[in-house]
């Protein structure tokens, strides 16, 4: 049996930041409850209660929701209706496929003045012959009933016919009364003897198919039978799941050398490349919250618990804890742990400085390191630094008459004839 507690209450009040005193609207849906109890006293205030799809089969314990306008019932196992009478503010009840036989409790409900819309689909009284004359003959508040609007001949022709459908009425009422009372009793001592003999030593699959294969009747009975299996097999999953999570890991072998764990299933790089640090990168789920991932990097493994899920690597070097990063993507979600090794050797940039320091500068000439002979400088030598001759792009937009260098594949002078060259009057000049 599912009761009604103050964490399934505050659970279901987040958007109130839990408060239950000024709560306004709560959804206690398909939890399996089978009392209503608590609720008028947590949350006084309530405006609107949904308790559709559980196993309730009395109205109780609302008396005291002054201000509650909009009652959710549907798809229980309700067979009257009743103790609603001082919830003075109701405006919607919703009844729907419930086993409400008794037409008459429907007086209960003449007290509700602001009740303008009442479902009843799918209960035994709707079969009844006049049910929907009835109900508006007996509740003139209501403006719809079932979905269907009420119009003024509906009324007039129910208030009139009101006491001649009365005795059919009850008729049928004490008819099904009748049936109920035999369907109950034998559904009880048929479920009671399945369960007892049959059931008893059967296999838990084979149970569960034959169960789901028979044909039953649409009753509280069969309802709770229906629940009972289904709680059944989910904790045999539930025992399943336990007996996978027994497994302990061991995070050191017995010479205290730590073991390599991946208990979360995540794809992973670990970059050993760098000389002076070690990187990890984690592939963790992008939409985790990052309170979630804890992370604990040691002198000779790195360990990263992920909801619970213990993911760790042994180190090939000891690497510096305190300067140690981790750094997570906003985008991807990836984790990247960089891990300084401990004994790394790094170059000092004082000797960088005293290297340069001693160099020449190229603009200074030594005579002692050209060659004199050959006319070599130590520009040409080592070849650093700017050219003499620099373009100057300040300049492209002058005039320049002549060009301020020679071409030396060119040669301006005329070109002189052979040795065995003729000069003949009669052949005319080219022109």
């Amino acid at each position: 049996m599912v009761q009604i507690t103050v964490e399934m209450v505050r659970k279901k009040a987040e958007h109130h930041d839990g408060l239950l005193a000024p709560l306004e609207e709560i959804a206690l849906h398909q939890e399996n409850i089978e009392k209503i109890e608590f609720i008028q006293d947590w949350c006084p205030k309530l405006k609107i209660l949904l308790l559709q799809s559980n196993l309730i089969a009395k109205i109780e314990n609302l008396n005291k929701l002054k201000h509650l306008t909009y009652l959710n019932l549907a798809l229980n196992n309700i067979e009257v209706i009743e103790n609603l009478e001082r919830c003075e503010s109701l405006q919607k009840l919703d009844l729907t496929l419930n086993f409400i036989g008794d037409i008459i409790s429907v007086e209960n409900l003449i007290n509700n003045y602001n009740l303008n819309n009442l479902y009843l689909v799918g209960n035994p009284c709707t079969d009844y012959d006049n049910y929907r004359d009835f109900v508006i003959g007996t509740l003139p508040q209501l403006e719809s009933l079932d979905g269907k609007d009420i119009e003024r001949s509906d009324r007039i022709k129910a208030l009139q016919n009101l006491k001649i459908i009365m005795s059919d009425i009850l008729f049928e009422q004490e008819n099904y009364k009748y049936q109920r009372m035999k369907q109950k009793s034998r559904l009880e001592k048929n479920i009671q003897s399945k369960w007892e003999n049959e059931y008893k030593d059967m296999d838990p699959d084979e149970r569960n198919k034959k169960f789901w294969s028979e044909k039953c009747e649409h009753a509280p009975e069969v309802r709770y039978e229906i629940e009972k299996m289904r709680q059944l097999k989910l904790n045999s999953y539930n025992t399943e799941k336990q007996v996978e999570e027994k497994r302990e890991y061991k995070l050191f072998a017995s010479d205290g050398r730590p073991f390599n764990i991946n208990q979360p299933k995540i794809a992973f790089m670990f970059n050993d490349s760098e000389p002076d640090k070690y990187i990890l990168d984690l592939a963790v789920y992008k939409y985790l919250d990052t309170s979630l991932v804890d992370i604990d990097v040691q002198p000779n493994y790195v360990r990263v618990i992920i909801k619970g899920k213990i993911f760790q690597l042994h180190l090939p070097e000891e690497v510096n804890t305190t300067n140690s990063t981790a750094q997570r993507s906003q985008t991807t979600g990836r984790l990247l742990v960089i891990m300084p090794k401990a004994n790394a050797n790094f170059k000092k940039p004082s000797l960088l400085k005293s290297s340069t320091a001693n160099s020449q500068k190229y603009t200074e000439q030594n005579i002692e390191n050209c060659d004199l002979k050959r006319g070599q400088s130590k520009r040409e030598f080592l070849e650093i630094g700017p050219a003499d001759n620099v373009l100057d792009f300040t300049k492209m937009t002058r005039n320049i008459s002549k060009p301020s260098y020679i071409d030396l594949r060119f040669k301006l002078q005329s070109k002189q004839t052979s040795p065995d060259f003729v000069d003949d009057p009669s052949v005319p000049d080219l022109i």
